[in-house]
């Protein structure tokens, strides 16, 4: 005679209310990414660069709001726990409005590439890297050539912009490798935890973030945003833009998004994959 099991005695009302407050599956995670992942492989070049060129127009208020709070706050002590709360305002606005944002992909267009690693996938993946990292960096030099106008901030409040511009600059390039690789990371568990944080998604992309800035880490298209304010101003050349902070640090990002998080996830999950 077969054994009964705990599941076996409860009611049919209990096992429903268990089976609601079940969190979702890893595997079950990793195929709904999948699917968002080759959604977006598929769409057209217009549709990606308008997404993209708008990520980086509107994630750079990142860049200015922390400046808001750093012109308020001065020297005072509590300045950083209070500054790292702007830098959370870009993110919002990109993540909740569905736009492209480059450290997003890594986790994204990557699952379905280890899913079906092909020639033509890989390709995919390059296109849609190259487009959406190409006109995030076109719309944070947008946003910067607007805050570098004198009818668009006051000049006490255009200092407070190069004061929080030199944090970024004062990194050197492995410097921006290695604080990179954090923020790659974390915008790589915001991804992934995105279907079981549907309720409180606003907070959880609000905390998470606010630990980027709060530990100094390096993102890339935020990051290039305070660089090309640095160049239009004259405080910084192309030279400390690209070999300096951009290519370390998108090197860092796609390393801590790709390389540690995703293929760490995808072994999580891959032997489910194959039985289902």
């Amino acid at each position: 005679m077969k054994e009964k099991s705990f599941v076996d005695e409860l009611s049919q009302e209990e096992r429903r209310a268990i089976k609601e407050n079940h969190p979702i599956q890893p595997q079950l995670i990793f195929k709904i990414i999948r699917t968002e992942g080759e959604e977006e492989l598929r769409r057209k070049f217009v549709a990606l660069a308008f997404s993209a060129l708008a990520a980086g127009i509107f994630v750079s208020f990142s860049f200015f709001f922390r400046s808001v709070f750093h012109f308020h706050m001065g020297d005072s002590q509590f300045e950083p726990l209070i500054s790292s709360f702007g830098y959370t305002v870009g993110f919002v606005i990109v993540i909740l409005g569905r736009m492209q944002l480059f450290t997003e992909n890594p986790i994204t267009t990557i699952i379905p590439l280890l899913c079906n690693f092909t020639g033509k996938e890989f390709f995919k993946v390059v296109r849609l890297w190259s487009i959406v990292f190409f006109f995030n960096i076109i719309g944070t030099s947008i946003a910067a050539t607007f805050f570098s106008f004198n009818y668009a901030v006051s000049p006490e409040f255009e200092n407070a912009m190069h004061e929080v511009a030199r944090n970024v600059m004062r990194l050197d390039a492995i410097e921006n490798i290695f604080r990179g690789i954090p923020a790659g990371i974390i915008i790589a568990v915001l991804v992934w935890i995105a279907p079981q944080t549907r309720n409180f998604r606003l907070s959880t992309i609000i905390f998470l973030v606010y630990f980027i800035a709060l530990g100094d880490f390096s993102h890339v298209v935020v990051g290039s945003c305070e660089m090309a304010f640095e160049i239009i101003e004259g405080d910084a050349n192309f030279f400390d833009y690209f070999f300096k902070f951009l290519i370390p640090t998108g090197i860092g990002n796609v390393i801590g998004g790709t390389v540690i998080f995703t293929l760490l996830i995808h072994n999580q999950v891959r032997e489910e994959l194959m039985k289902s």
